[in-house]
């Protein structure tokens, strides 16, 4: 053999062999991979009350000025605690955090938001469906910040029923100029969504930060979006309560951010409770960066989905962990995934175990036409393993999945599945390897009858 050609084996088998005892990672190894990597912020010792910059929790006064000067001193200090002590606290427009400071709201007090929109100006960096804009301030805004943190016991209430929520018949315009924008590539300083538009702002907005805590609060009354984080990372979303019953009022919408754990978590909300996303058609795919590494356990889901990928989800969406969570009431669909071939992508990798639902129209719903529309972009829809997934009824499907003809779903396992009552147990079409092992639809059929 010659010289070369021996080293060409060599590296073969060295760089291209696996090792007799390599061995793929179990879901639970993988999973306590990804915990290992997500780490809540410290809670600074520097304490500020609220009250010794002007604030009033009588409903009455406006307490935006106490939080821009709470905010400025714990920025001189170089972080701090904010307090809210009881009461309720009118904030006639946005709050905006700065590195290393928590916000702690104390049993009793509640943040209510103004309903004037020229209070939410000038417009900031945001994003809106997928799409990245400047627009109205989130109500509770963080951008580019790091180690922030909103705890406590109190209520964060967006107000949105009285205010912003008033714009969803008036906002189509604005929406699919957006989406012009996008597929157009219009450059970003150009997309100015202000005043004479209506796209409504989200509550919560994490917008390129790192090391996050949210924690106890109750969420309500969104405008939009309730929680969203937008190209972030170190996430710890826990013990938190959501009453969010207006249009679009998602619990938490990750996006294009990673290493995020959700957990024990009370939903009550009119729309998904959780939905990862990863941007929008041309922009998504052109930004490239996927929404991975995402654990949901111990929570309790009720709106219209539990846990919802897409449909914006054009940089893809990996790693996710769904686990040991039951449901508080009814939600429309249990797991649900949804992308059309406008968006491209990946969806892989996720885990759903030991999950629990009552009724529902669809157990698990997996779907590459989202509103039936859309072509030249389809997703790859691959690695879905579903086991101990159990359903009361569902009174339109049991397991719908969806595929495109020229890139179909595959490699979807369900194991130990069981579904009460439902109409329609399964509908595959342009599947390729779907495994069942222990599924039972409907009662279970025992011992076959004999001849009489």
């Amino acid at each position: 053999m010659k010289l070369h050609n021996i080293f060409l084996f060599i590296s073969i088998c060295i760089f291209g062999c696996k090792a007799p005892d390599d061995k793929e990672l179990s879901r639970e190894e993988k999973r306590d991979a990804i915990l290992k990597q997500i780490n809540a912020p410290a809670i600074s010792t520097t304490v500020l009350q609220l009250t010794d910059f002007g604030a009033k929790g009588d409903s009455i006064s406006n307490n935006k000025p106490a939080f821009d000067k709470a905010m400025q001193a714990s920025k001189a200090k170089g972080g701090a605690k904010i307090v809210v002590p009881a009461g309720i606290y009118l904030v006639n427009g946005p709050i905006h955090f700065v590195d290393n400071t928590t916000l702690e709201l104390q049993k009793g007090a509640k943040l209510i938001f103004g309903t004037n929109a020229k209070d939410y100006l000038p417009v900031v960096p945001t994003s809106w469906e997928g799409t990245f804009i400047h627009n109205y301030s989130p109500l509770i805004y963080a951008y580019q910040v790091k180690n922030v943190a909103i705890i406590g016991d109190g209520t964060i209430d967006g107000n949105g029923k009285d205010g912003f929520s008033k714009w969803y018949d008036l906002q189509k315009p604005s929406q699919q100029l957006s989406r012009k924008m996008n597929h157009d590539g219009t450059p970003l300083k150009e997309r100015i969504f202000g005043e004479g538009h209506y796209l409504r702002p989200h509550l919560i907005q994490f917008y390129d930060c790192k090391n996050i805590l949210i924690e106890g609060v109750t969420i309500a009354n969104s405008p939009f979006w309730s929680v969203h984080f937008l190209k972030s990372e170190n996430i710890t979303a826990r013990k938190v309560k959501f009453n969010a019953f207006n249009k679009n009022n998602d619990g938490f919408d990750p996006e294009y951010s990673k290493n995020i754990l959700i957990e024990d978590v009370e939903f009550n909300n009119a729309d998904d409770n959780v939905a990862i996303k990863a941007g929008r058609d041309h922009e998504g795919r052109k930004t490239a960066i996927s929404s991975e590494n995402i654990i949901i356990r111990n929570c309790r889901f009720k709106g219209l989905h539990g846990v919802v990928i897409g449909s914006e989800m054009s940089a893809g969406v990996q790693n996710v962990f769904v686990e040991n969570c039951t449901y508080g009431g009814y939600c429309k669909r249990g797991i649900y995934l949804k992308s059309n071939p406008d968006r491209g992508g990946f969806i892989k990798d996720i885990y759903v175990n030991n999950v629990e639902f009552g009724a529902v129209e669809d157990g698990v719903f997996i779907t590459s036409f989202y509103h039936g529309e859309g072509k030249g972009f389809a997703t790859a829809i691959e690695n879905i393993f579903i086991e101990n997934l159990k359903f009361k009824s569902a009174s339109h499907a049991g397991l719908v999945i969806q595929g495109y003809p020229d890139k179909k779903v595959k490699n979807v396992y369900f194991t130990n599945m069981k579904i009460d009552f439902c109409a329609t147990a399964v509908s595959l079409t342009n599947t390729e390897n779907i495994v069942f092992n222990d599924v039972v639809i409907g009662q279970e059929v025992k011992i076959p009858s004999a001849v009489k």
